[in-house]
């Protein structure tokens, strides 16, 4: 039996973020694909038995579940220094840098073999949204990768071209995105969901961990310019890091409850309903590796208008209304201005919707997960 060890820690995370979302749904479809004599093992730094269990139940089919007795952070560190490996040898595949990176001679024993993921270069491009650990960490890791991984992993084109201006991957970059989860589907109860969340008749919504560089201030600034469409602003997504106090930012800029909601974390039902019936999905990001959020909104139909980030535009491909982010003075006037366009062209509206559907299809978790199959096969 071949074994497939995959690290799988950032599902339980404080805060997943899309990472998260990331690893459950691409190991999810791992387990299903595998060929036949193949199994996987997830591996996790040591958490409650309640977390193993809920790990569990997330991924069906795990063969078993290696549980490092070093806590998150302790087993971070200790990867980062290489202080520690994993017991045994095989085939690993980290779906982030949490990976554990250490020197192996693959001429001596072929079937050891390690895959790490980066699914963005914004702590070279956009440090200052991180923290300095974080942008510490990251590229220390990143480093690591350079020496010791047998391919890498990135969710798009522009994220390999930009990280081939730091580091020289040659061959071993793979490109490998993500997609839709099956889970997020309007369910049956749509309409009392939306009652109970009292949504209004149009309204534009935005989705993402509430940090710096998710371009949650310019957003808000577009929503208080005279520009801006007669729509309130639905805020979905987990408090991040960096004080993003979406509830204060709106006040300094005069916008009320009526202008502004902050909705936090809602489940994939709920999600799934808010996209839907939204007038305009905005994504006004500073810095992306993928932005599966985009890729949740097209699937749904909904007009999507986003920010010029490399990986979103060439995610999008022309299905969304691009934003340039030079000049930040000006971003929030021309947030503003294409929020309006969507919201009141209702040709433009419509035409977005089904390029969005078409472009959707695109994007497959049970494709991405065989490419991972393919790429150890390969190497």
């Amino acid at each position: 039996m071949i074994t497939l060890r995959v690290v799988v820690d950032q599902i339980l995370a404080p805060v997943p973020g899309g990472i998260g979302r990331y690893t459950e749904e691409l190991t999810r479809e791992i387990i299903r694909v595998a060929p036949r004599g193949c199994d996987v093992e997830g591996i996790v730094a040591a958490h409650p038995q309640a977390d193993y269990d809920r790990l569990e139940d997330a991924l069906p089919g795990l063969a078993s579940l290696y549980r490092s007795v070093l806590g998150r952070r302790e087993l971070s560190i200790a990867w980062q220094t290489g202080a520690i490996g994993l017991p045994g040898r095989g085939m690993v595949h980290g779906t982030s840098l949490l990976t554990p990176l250490y020197k192996h001679d693959r001429s001596l024993d072929p079937s050891t073999q390690t895959v790490v993921t980066i699914h963005d270069t914004v702590p070279w491009t956009h440090p200052s949204t991180l923290t300095a650990q974080g942008v510490r960490w990251h590229r220390a890791m990143t480093k690591r990768a350079h020496r010791f991984a047998d391919a890498v992993v990135v969710p798009t084109h522009a994220v390999a071209s930009q990280l081939s201006e730091y580091y020289d991957f040659g061959e071993r970059l793979r490109v490998i995105g993500g997609a839709v989860s099956k889970e997020l589907a309007v369910p049956d109860d749509a309409d009392e969901i939306a009652d109970s969340l009292d949504l209004p008749e149009r309204y534009a919504l935005s989705v993402g961990t509430l940090e710096p560089r998710k371009g949650l201030e310019p957003l808000l600034q577009a929503m208080a310019h005279p520009d801006a469409p007669d729509v309130p602003l639905l805020v979905v997504g987990p408090e991040g890091w960096g004080d993003v106090r979406v509830a204060e930012v709106a006040e300094r800029l005069g916008l009320g409850p009526d202008r502004v909601r902050v909705l936090g974390r809602v489940p994939d039902r709920t999600l799934a309903v808010l996209l839907q019936r939204a007038s305009v999905f905005v994504f006004p990001s500073l810095a992306e590796g993928f932005g599966l959020p985009v890729v949740e909104a097209l699937s749904l139909g909904t007009p999507v208008v986003h920010s010029d980030a490399p990986a979103l535009v060439e995610v999008a491909a022309g299905a969304g209304v691009v934003v340039p982010r030079d000049d930040p003075a000006g971003y929030p006037e021309r947030l503003a201005q294409a929020m309006f366009q969507v919201v009141n062209d209702v040709a433009l509206s419509t035409r977005l919707g089904v390029a969005g559907l078409d472009r959707a299809r695109a994007f497959s978790w049970r494709d991405s997960a065989e490419k991972v199959w393919q790429l150890h096969a390969e190497i």
